[in-house]
């Protein structure tokens, strides 16, 4: 059997994101800003808050997950629970995040920036790989 390189790649891509949003921590508010987190979070980071680092570590740890069920998905880890079910939500949701600068563009474009038309491309990315890997094991979830 041939590996499914598509969903190991969204688990390297996932673990990525995982691993940046844990370096915007480290890199404090400054980070915040470059990665697009907005004014409100950045300067919340600089006063020293906790909300942007628990949100963050939110996110970050969400994305871990993501990134062993995709694992899961390939074997490479032992199943993990409501696979079948978890890992399309997954890809629907990087899918739908990934639309959400086009929705922007339609509806609201005086929000629409730099950040988060590139950021929705990059979630579009993420899902395309997800689901073509996902479409390649359906049968064995």
């Amino acid at each position: 059997m041939t590996p499914n390189l598509f969903l190991i790649a969204g688990a390297v891509l996932s673990a990525i994101a995982a691993l940046l949003h844990i370096g915007v921590i480290f890199g404090g508010p400054s980070w915040y800003r470059f990665f697009g987190a907005g004014e409100r979070m950045a300067a919340s980071a600089e006063a020293g808050h906790l909300y942007p680092v628990a949100v963050t570590l939110v996110i970050a740890g969400m994305l871990g997950v993501w990134a062993a069920y995709a694992l899961a998905g390939v074997g490479v880890l032992q199943p993990l629970p409501l696979q079948a079910l978890v890992l399309p939500a997954i890809t629907a949701v990087y899918l739908l995040r990934g639309l959400v600068a086009v929705a922007m563009w339609l509806f609201d474009r005086r929000r629409l920036s730099a950040f988060w038309v590139w950021s929705s491309l990059v979630c579009f990315v993420y899902g395309v790989v997800h689901l073509v890997g996902l479409v390649q094991v359906w049968d064995t979830l």
